[in-house]
């Protein structure tokens, strides 16, 4: 493989969709998001990306099966009567050239179905453990600004960057007459964390006035703060050890 290409799988029925995008970043918080809709609503997979800017390498099921580096493309006809495009996949481009190039063909796919409107999600490392996660928000258009705060997602600031395919896909999007917003789940960023994903996932169906059954995400949740209590006695045990001040690293990090 020597570029970039999209394999096709189905053909897809879809009027106007709605670009949903989470590939893997901080906390995998969009990509729980994604990954909850795609399996509670029945999405069907329609095409496959792949990329030689995905990292060499290739991942082992439990059950010792292959599965490639790659993005994958799901169609969803909503209840409401709106259609849904969703990006999931297990990896990112590693350069900002194949980045760049990645985005570009995405961009080219969705446009074919007529998305005029994206979302993308991820998270906002913290570094630290937080009690409540908050969904904060940026956006292409200050209409769009203004229907993030009359959901409660708090507007970033001038304080970063949102980094990779979240940051991009908008930037990318808007020269093409693409608009939309990214939401992010505040996360500590070290673990997988269902809490954020869970509160995401509130603010988006929300949004677009949809409704799924969040149990599972909520049984994740209970795992994820297990994880933390886990954690949080281990940073204690070892900033005792080294005699420094739990938190203390600044890990801030948008994906």
């Amino acid at each position: 493989m020597n570029k970039t290409y999209v394999k096709m799988i189905e053909e897809v029925n879809l009027k106007e969709p709605i670009f949903i995008e989470a590939l893997p970043g901080i906390g995998h918080v969009g990509k729980l998001v994604a990954e909850h809709i795609i399996h509670e609503l029945e999405a069907k997979k329609f095409a496959e990306l792949y990329s030689p800017s995905f990292p060499p390498q290739v991942f082992v099921s439990e059950e010792g099966l292959i599965e490639p580096m790659k993005n994958e493309f799901y169609a969803l006809n909503g209840d409401n009567g709106q259609d849904y495009i969703i990006l999931v996949g297990n990896t990112q481009g590693l350069s900002p050239e194949g980045q760049h190039e990645v985005c570009g063909i995405i961009l080219d796919l969705v446009e074919k179905y007529g998305v005029k409107q994206m979302f993308t999600l991820g998270g906002l490392g913290t570094g630290q453990p937080i009690e409540k996660s908050k969904v904060l928000g940026a956006a292409t258009t200050l209409e769009l600004a203004e229907m993030l705060k009359e959901h409660n997602v708090t507007l970033r600031s001038a304080d970063g960057g949102i980094i990779g395919a979240s940051g991009l896909l908008l930037g990318m999007g808007m020269l093409r007459g693409i608009n939309g917003v990214c939401l992010m789940g505040e996360t500590p960023g070290y673990f997988i964390d269902a809490d954020a994903s869970k509160a995401v996932l509130t603010v988006l169906l929300d949004i677009l006035n949809m409704e799924i059954d969040i149990v599972k995400l909520e049984e994740r949740a209970e795992e994820t703060r297990k994880m933390i209590s886990k954690a949080q006695q281990m940073e204690r045990e070892m900033a005792e050890r080294m005699h420094i001040a739990p938190g203390e690293e600044d890990l801030r990090y948008i994906g």
